[in-house]
C-alpha cells in the first residue's frame, strides 16, 4: 500500500527540477513586477508549494494505465455519490474488533482506512499554504480546497480529459469530502506555524528599493524578454529577405525606445527597472554609447553586407567581433563575481540600471532610487 504512494512521489521529485526551470521565468517577473525585488524566504515557499503540487498531481494520476487505449473499469457506474460510503468499506474490510484494543493497530494495514487518511493529508500543505502565505479565510479556504478536489475527481473520471479511451480512477463524493477536511486541517495547523515563521505581509516592511542594486539575474531576464519581441521580427525580416534592415529597428528599439519611455525597454518595464545616465533622465549620446558598445559589432555584419564590401573583410570581421564578445563576457563575468565592478559598456557610457517603485508608492524617508552607475571611465562602487 505504502509503495503505490512512493512512486508517484519520487518521479515528482525527479520532474521537480525541470518544473521549476519552467517556472522560474514567471516567477521572478511577477516578483521583481510585485515587489520591487526577490526576497529568499518567499523563494523558498513558492517553490516548496510548487513541490507539493507536483506530488498531488502524480499521486492523483499515477500509476497510469500501459496504454492510451485502456480496457474499461469493471463498474457499474463511473461516478460515486454516496457520502461516508468509506465508513462502510473500512468496517466490511477491518480485521479490527471493537472490544478488543489490541486489533486496533490493524487500521494501520488496512487499504480502506489508508485510502481515507491519505486523501486527508493530500490537502493538508495546500490548506496550510492557502493561510500562511495567501492569508485567506476559512471560508476561503475551504472552497479553495473543494475545487482543488474537484479538479482531481475530473480529471480522473474523464481519464485525464481524454487521453485515455476509458478513466483508471472514479470519481468518488467521499474523496471530495476528505481532501476538503485535510484542507481545513492544514488550516487549522498554520495557525500555529504562523506564530514561528516570518509574517508574509511584513517582509518587505524595512526593504528600501533605492539601497538595492539591480542584480545581473534582472539585467538578463529583461534581456530575455527583449529577445523574445525582437526575434520573431527578425525571423520574419529573414524569410522576407529584408534582414538588412534590423540594425535600424534595434536602434530603434535600445536607443529610441528608451529615450522615449524614460531608459525602459519593454523587458526593462517589466522587471521594474530602467537606464540612468550622469543626470536623473538618459540622453540619446548615453544610448548610442551604451548600445553601440553591446549590439554594434552583431549589428554591423548585415550592415558590412549592404555596403557590399569584398567577403574577405568580413573573414577578418567576424573573428575579431568573436574576440570582443570574448571580452564583454570576461567583462560581465568579472562583474558577476566583484559587485564593485560595473560593466563596461555602463562605464564607458556612464550609465546604470535603477529599480523603479511602484506607481504611487515611495516608502517614507525614500527619495528617488540612486542609480546603479559610475561616471564614464572610472569603475565606483555601490
Amino acid at each position: 500500500m505504502f509503495e503505490s504512494y512512493l512512486f508517484p512521489i519520487g518521479y515528482a521529485f525527479l520532474a521537480f527540477p525541470i518544473a521549476a526551470a519552467l517556472f522560474t521565468m514567471p516567477f521572478l517577473i511577477v516578483q521583481y513586477r510585485r515587489h520591487g525585488y526577490i526576497h529568499m524566504y518567499r523563494a523558498l515557499l513558492l517553490y516548496l508549494l510548487l513541490l507539493y503540487l507536483l506530488n498531488a498531481l502524480f499521486l492523483v494520476i499515477l500509476p497510469m494505465p500501459a496504454s492510451l487505449h485502456n480496457e474499461p473499469p469493471n463498474v457499474a457506474s463511473y461516478v460515486q455519490l454516496i457520502p461516508f460510503r468509506f465508513i462502510g468499506d473500512i468496517a466490511r474490510e477491518t480485521a479490527v474488533q471493537a472490544d478488543n484494543p489490541s486489533t486496533y493497530w490493524h487500521l494501520l494495514t488496512e487499504r480502506a482506512f489508508l485510502q481515507v487518511v491519505f486523501n486527508v493529508l493530500l490537502t493538508v500543505p495546500f490548506g496550510m499554504f492557502l493561510r500562511y502565505y495567501f492569508r485567506v479565510r476559512s471560508v476561503t479556504c475551504s472552497f479553495a480546497t473543494l475545487a482543488l478536489s474537484l479538479l482531481f475527481e475530473i480529471t480522473q473520471v474523464t481519464g485525464i480529459y481524454g487521453l485515455f479511451d476509458y478513466p483508471y480512477r472514479l470519481f468518488d463524493v467521499d474523496d471530495l469530502m476528505t481532501n476538503t477536511a485535510g484542507g481545513m486541517i492544514g488550516f487549522a495547523a498554520a495557525a500555529w506555524l504562523s506564530a514561528h515563521l516570518p509574517r508574509i505581509d511584513k517582509l518587505d516592511e524595512r526593504v528600501d528599493l533605492t539601497k538595492k542594486r539591480v542584480s545581473y539575474t534582472r539585467r538578463a531576464v529583461a534581456l530575455a524578454l527583449d529577445g523574445l519581441v525582437l526575434l520573431p521580427v527578425l525571423a520574419v525580416l529573414a524569410v522576407m529577405r529584408t534582414a538588412d534592415v534590423f540594425p535600424l529597428l534595434a536602434a530603434a528599439y535600445f536607443i529610441g525606445l528608451p529615450y522615449a519611455a524614460g531608459g525602459r525597454t519593454f523587458g526593462k518595464w517589466a522587471v521594474r527597472i530602467r537606464l540612468r545616465g550622469m543626470g536623473e533622465g538618459i540622453r540619446v549620446r548615453d544610448l548610442l554609447v551604451r548600445y553601440g558598445l553591446l549590439y554594434g559589432p552583431a549589428t554591423g555584419v548585415p550592415a558590412l553586407g549592404l555596403i557590399g564590401l569584398p567577403p574577405a573583410f568580413l573573414g577578418l570581421y567576424l573573428p575579431a567581433m568573436f574576440l570582443y564578445y570574448a571580452f564583454i563576457a570576461f567583462d560581465l563575468l568579472r562583474g558577476v563575481l566583484n559587485r564593485s565592478r560595473f560593466p563596461f559598456h555602463d562605464r564607458k557610457a556612464g550609465t546604470g540600471h535603477v529599480i523603479d517603485p511602484a506607481r504611487g508608492t515611495q516608502h517614507k524617508g525614500e527619495t528617488p532610487a540612486k542609480a546603479d552607475f559610475v561616471p564614464a571611465g572610472t569603475k565606483g562602487t555601490l
